[in-house]
């Protein structure tokens, strides 16, 4: 059997056998294979697909190419949760201390920015001191201890997915149901959870694109974890416009506590109450209702902020010390009218460009930089009023390139629902 063989089937839009993508996924993380033939098995994958069966085994190859994390000694039910991607989404911030406040353990493991979405790495480590590294004992430890910790992916975990995706960002592979779909469950499993919920971000600013495509995989998640044995919920959410008000780092981090507080925007927080009700429903006795009425209970009380600066604190950060840029630039409205459209992968290239973001993987982020949203689809604007709040460090901006990504018009436009469906 060599790698080529395997390309060839595949070319021929035939279903590569278990054996076959083992060989292939054990070779690569040998070194056995050179890039330009694992890219054009990849191209073969995107153009011809993979069946149920060619995913699962694609899913398990990967899992099993490096180390998985055992949390069994961590007591009560592990959660946790991953999102597609978009632009201004901090639900992971709100969500693990908001579920740790019910009792349930968030021991969870993010990642970092990639292209013109965020990552939740980024955004803990523009708190001064949060320590995104723990070895595993201190992990665990917090969990059992406040029942949460976020940190960093293991280098170890999942080390096939690592050699693929930086392929499929630099081959034009990314958009592929099978891959992605292997990519997001690799890691999950491995990292040892009993409930998994997946935000799959649907629209411009995400990588889903539509709602078909969103659905399908979504159910292509699922079936995998079933396979497992983990329970795995999806939820469909809307990503034609930023989550919340704020993108760039440590702004996400202000709005993700104003949220704690039961103050954030008001699509932050029914998105955080719905996933947290759908959670607590599924992992405890109590009905969906019931979670969600307790989470502004948790928010009045403070007992959800109180987790999330227990975890900071624990993990080394200082609230106290977060900044915000202070050289702000206002980008105001040339006309009046009604928002009904905003362009949030625009939006997301340009915090990207002025330094919420990285162009290349050796870029610095700069934490205190980012945009804040003043108006949102569905708003009216005056002339001349203020449509975002621009936080700048050592670059500029274009103003137009903002105000192309907004679009007004004389009549309000019907508004995208946030959820559009949830997946279990």
């Amino acid at each position: 059997m060599t790698l080529l063989e395997i390309l060839e089937k595949k070319k021929k839009k035939n279903s590569l056998t278990e054996e076959e993508i083992r060989f292939w996924i054990e070779g690569m993380g040998k070194g056995l294979f050179p890039d330009y033939q694992i890219s054009a098995l990849l191209m073969a994958i995107v153009l011809n697909g993979m069946d149920e069966e060619e995913t699962f085994y694609l899913t398990d190859a990967m899992l099993h190419s490096g180390e998985t994390i055992d949390l069994s000694s961590i007591e009560g039910i592990k959660v946790d949760k991953h999102s597609t991607g978009g632009v201004g989404d901090k639900v992971t911030l709100i969500l693990a201390p908001l579920l740790a406040s019910f009792g349930l353990k968030v021991a969870k493991m993010s990642g970092r920015g990639l292209g013109h979405t965020g990552g939740t790495i980024d955004k803990l480590e523009s708190i001064p001191g949060y320590q995104v590294e723990l070895d595993r004992e201190s992990f665990i430890k917090q969990v059992n201890e406040i029942g949460v910790s976020v940190i960093s992916q293991s280098g170890n975990l999942v080390p096939a997915d690592k050699k693929l995706y930086a392929l499929r960002d630099v081959t034009a592979t990314v958009d592929s149901i099978p891959l992605i779909a292997s990519s997001i469950m690799s890691k999950k499993l491995a990292s040892g959870a009993d409930f998994l919920f997946i935000d799959v971000k649907v629209g411009n600013g995400a990588l889903m694109k539509n709602l078909e495509d969103a659905k399908k995989l979504a159910q292509t998640m699922i079936q995998i974890g079933n396979r497992y044995g983990k329970k795995t919920v999806c939820i469909l959410t809307n990503m034609e416009e930023p989550l919340g008000y704020a993108i760039g780092n440590a702004l996400e981090v202000e709005e993700a506590i104003h949220t704690l507080q039961g103050t954030g925007p008001e699509d932050v927080m029914e998105l955080i109450i719905k996933i947290t009700g759908l959670i607590v429903s599924k992992t405890q006795d109590i009905s969906c209702e019931e979670a969600e009425q307790q989470c502004f209970k948790k928010f009045n009380t403070g007992a959800a902020y109180q987790k999330f600066e227990e975890m900071v604190k624990r993990q080394g950060g200082d609230l106290s010390r977060l900044e915000i840029s202070n050289r702000i630039f206002s980008v105001r409205s040339a006309k009046a009218g009604y928002v009904t459209k905003i362009n949030a992968l625009g939006l997301g290239e340009i915090a990207r460009k002025i330094g919420a973001g990285r162009l290349t993987k050796e870029d610095k982020i700069h934490y205190q930089v980012g945009l804040l949203l003043h108006k949102k689809v569905g708003d009216f604007v005056e002339v001349n009023e203020e449509l975002v709040k621009v936080y700048l460090d050592d670059k500029d901006i274009k103003v137009n390139d903002i105000l192309d990504c907004f679009t007004i018009e004389e009549e309000p436009t019907q508004k995208e629902p946030l959820i559009y469906e949830i997946i279990d």
